[in-house]
C-alpha cells in the first residue's frame, strides 16, 4: 500500500497555486469588490446607528404590520428590540443585521435566476447539483481561508462565506418550485399566445411563490448562523461577543449574545415567512 501514498495527488498544492496566482494577478479586482461590499455594508450599519434604537425598532414594527396585519408578530418585533437594547448588544445587532440583509440579497439575487434556468434546463440543475451538494456539506474553514486571502480581513470575506453556504437553498427551491407547476397550466397559458416571459412572470413566478419564499426564509437563518464564523475573520456583530465569551470561558456573554442571536432569527423568520392562510390574526 505504500505506492498509494508515495504517489500522492498533490491537490492541496495545486489550490495553493491557485490562490497565489489569483492574489498576485487579480488582486485589483478583489481589492475592488472588497471596496464596495465593504462600503454598502458600512453604509447600512451607519444608516441604522443613526436612528435612535427605539424609533428603529419602532419602525421595523411598523413594517412587520403592514407585511402581517399582526398585533403578535408586532409584539415580539417590539420586545425582541427592547430586551436586546437593554442587554447592550444593539449595535452588535445592527452589525449582524447588515451582513444578513447583504448576503440575503446577493443570495436571492443570484439564486433565484439560476434556479429559474435550472428549472428550464433539467441538464443544468444536474451539473450543479453536486457543486450545490459541495457549497454546503465542505466546512466553512475550508473556504474561508482562501476567501480571508483575496478579500482581506474584515467583513467581506465572512460575507462572502455566508453567500456561498447559504446561496444553493433559494436555487434549490426556486427550482423546486418552477418544476412544481403543473403542465395543464403553463399549456393553457400558451395556448392564449403567452410568450416564455409572460409565462414566467404570470404563471411560473406566481406558482411556485411560496417555494421562493422558503428559500428566502433558509437563506436568512443559514446566513445568520454564519454569524460566529464570519467573526473568526473579523466581521463585526454578534458572532464577536459569541467568539470573546468563548475565549474567556465567559457564561454570561456567551449566554447573551446567544440569546441575543436567537432573537433576531425568530423575528426574522416570524416576519419574512409568509402569511398561510391570507388572513390577519388579531
Amino acid at each position: 500500500m505504500d505506492w498509494l501514498t508515495e504517489t500522492k495527488i498533490p491537490l492541496g498544492r495545486w489550490m495553493r497555486i491557485g490562490v497565489d496566482w489569483l492574489t498576485t494577478n487579480a488582486a485589483g479586482f478583489f481589492d475592488t469588490v472588497s471596496l464596495v461590499l465593504g462600503t454598502v455594508i458600512e453604509g447600512l450599519i451607519d444608516a441604522m446607528q443613526w436612528m435612535n434604537p427605539v424609533a428603529l425598532v419602532l419602525l421595523f414594527a411598523a413594517l412587520a404590520w403592514l407585511a402581517h396585519r399582526s398585533w403578535r408578530i408586532v409584539l415580539l418585533v417590539v420586545v425582541s428590540g427592547f430586551l436586546i437594547i437593554n442587554l447592550g448588544y444593539w449595535k452588535e445587532t445592527t452589525e449582524t443585521l447588515a451582513l444578513v440583509g447583504m448576503a440575503t440579497v446577493v443570495c436571492m439575487l443570484v439564486g433565484v435566476p439560476i434556479g429559474i434556468a435550472a428549472a428550464h434546463r433539467p441538464w443544468l440543475y444536474h451539473a450543479i447539483r453536486p457543486v450545490l451538494d459541495l457549497m454546503q456539506t465542505i466546512p466553512t474553514f475550508v473556504y474561508l481561508i482562501p476567501t480571508l486571502i483575496l478579500f482581506g480581513l474584515g467583513v467581506v470575506p465572512g460575507l462572502i462565506s455566508t453567500v456561498i453556504f447559504a446561496i444553493p437553498a433559494p436555487i434549490r427551491l426556486t427550482h423546486l418550485g418552477i418544476s412544481a407547476v403543473p403542465r395543464p397550466l403553463k399549456e393553457a397559458a400558451e395556448a392564449f399566445g403567452a410568450t416564455p416571459w409572460q409565462l414566467l412572470f404570470k404563471v411560473e413566478l406566481p406558482h411556485a411563490r411560496p417555494a421562493i419564499t422558503a428559500g428566502l426564509t433558509q437563506c436568512i437563518m443559514l446566513a445568520l448562523s454564519m454569524v460566529v464564523i464570519a467573526a473568526l475573520v473579523g466581521a463585526d456583530g454578534l458572532g464577536k461577543p459569541v467568539v470573546r465569551a468563548l475565549n474567556q470561558v465567559n457564561i454570561a456573554k456567551g449566554f447573551e449574545a446567544g440569546l441575543a442571536i436567537v432573537l433576531v432569527a425568530i423575528v426574522l423568520d416570524r416576519v419574512c415567512k409568509r402569511a398561510e392562510g391570507g388572513s390577519p390574526d388579531g
